[in-house]
């Protein structure tokens, strides 16, 4: 099946690519690759990664992806800059400082190579108990959410890196973690279009190019199905808030799908329902996945159509956004880290956060 490998992002098992790795990347000519904390020594190393991920596209180039939140959702350690969680930038509620402060996250994620982040959380914290979320909400306001999302949108997609708004349609309103288990949330259509839809349609009025599926199921939704694999989820982002652009799925490996679904069951159900791309960890379950799908084609499950419809998607991101891909100059990324610009952000954050304490 022509193109099926652009609609995969998955993981990588060290600082360097494997034999097997490059061989699947070039093989399967897969959409991207997402790092995690194992990929990191040092942002030099990083950006000779990204070299090497590169230097296999044959035509387009990959989306290299990582979750650089800030807070307890950092891949990337010092000397990058390290954020608060979102929550205390809720509280401060400096739109501009958020704007500024990730316009230093551009740049720096940029001059490495990184073209994607998963990045910002929409998510409205209704449920004050949410490990799953948390801090990682900027706060149980649907307009401090809101400005705040759109500031992060903004200064990412205006510096060079791609923004992902997640967790659609709101992983706030719970207390279980997807990452183990299947969270249920039990809302109104009322309650959901009033409030906790209200970030996401700013972030695509914003015209963020990623939005992320949560393994939620939503009652009002689909009381069968999490939103990951219901095309009643799918609908509601395309036909009532008009998103044109890609819908990526949460890791697919949580257990809130993994305990109930073979990775070729999931793959295919998501890309059924609406998903463009599909997420994984690691390159040994997205290979499951992949040869899953391919299984499902050769069956007559998922047609050429579908896919290109997907594909189409994707390719116009990569023209648009990735076209003037080059390898990157190692050495000169140092002046884009930690720098001046960087160390007065975080006096101007430590400033507001000490006169938000006191108010």
């Amino acid at each position: 099946m022509k193109n099926l490998g652009q609609l995969f992002i998955h993981g990588l098992s060290g600082l360097k690519l494997t034999q097997n790795e490059k061989t699947f990347l070039k093989k399967e000519q897969i959409g991207g690759i997402i790092l995690f904390k194992h990929n990191y020594d040092s942002p030099g190393q990083i950006a000779e990664l990204v070299n090497e991920i590169q230097s296999i596209k044959e035509d387009l180039p990959f989306f290299i992806g990582v979750d650089q939140e800030g807070g307890r959702v950092v891949r990337f350690k010092s000397p990058f800059l390290q954020l608060p969680p979102m929550l205390k930038l809720g509280e401060i509620n400096s739109p501009k400082l958020t704007f500024d402060l990730h316009v230093q996250v551009a740049k720096e994620l940029s001059a490495c190579g990184i073209n994607l982040n998963f990045s910002p959380c929409a998510d409205i914290l209704r449920e004050t108990t949410s490990n799953a979320i948390g801090d990682r909400s900027f706060g149980h306001e649907s307009e401090i959410v809101s400005k705040h999302v759109t500031a992060v949108i903004r200064a990412l997609q205006n510096n060079n890196v791609l923004a992902c708004v997640k967790h659609f349609p709101g992983h706030g309103g719970t207390s279980k973690d997807s990452h183990f288990d299947l969270p249920y949330i039990k809302l109104s259509k009322e309650e959901f279009f009033n409030f906790d839809i209200i970030p996401f349609e700013k972030a695509i009025k914003s015209r963020v190019e990623f939005v992320m599926m949560a393994h939620l199921v939503v009652d009002f939704i689909d009381e069968n199905n999490p939103c990951t694999l219901s095309s009643k989820a799918y609908q509601i982002l395309r036909k009532e808030l008009k998103f044109k652009k890609i819908i990526i799925t949460d890791d697919m490996e949580m257990k809130a799908l993994s305990n109930r679904f073979s990775y070729g069951e999931s793959a295919l159900m998501a890309l059924k329902a609406g998903a463009d791309m599909l997420c994984y960890r690691t390159m040994e379950k997205a290979q499951e996945a992949y040869e899953g799908v391919l299984a499902s084609a050769q069956k007559g499950l998922i047609t050429q159509t579908e896919i290109d419809e997907k594909n189409a998607r994707i390719k116009e991101c990569k023209i648009n956004y990735l076209k003037n891909v080059k390898p990157i100059y190692v050495p000169s990324i140092q002046d884009q880290i930690a720098n001046t610009a960087a160390q007065d952000l975080l006096k101007i954050l430590e400033k507001k956060g000490k006169t938000e304490a006191m108010s």
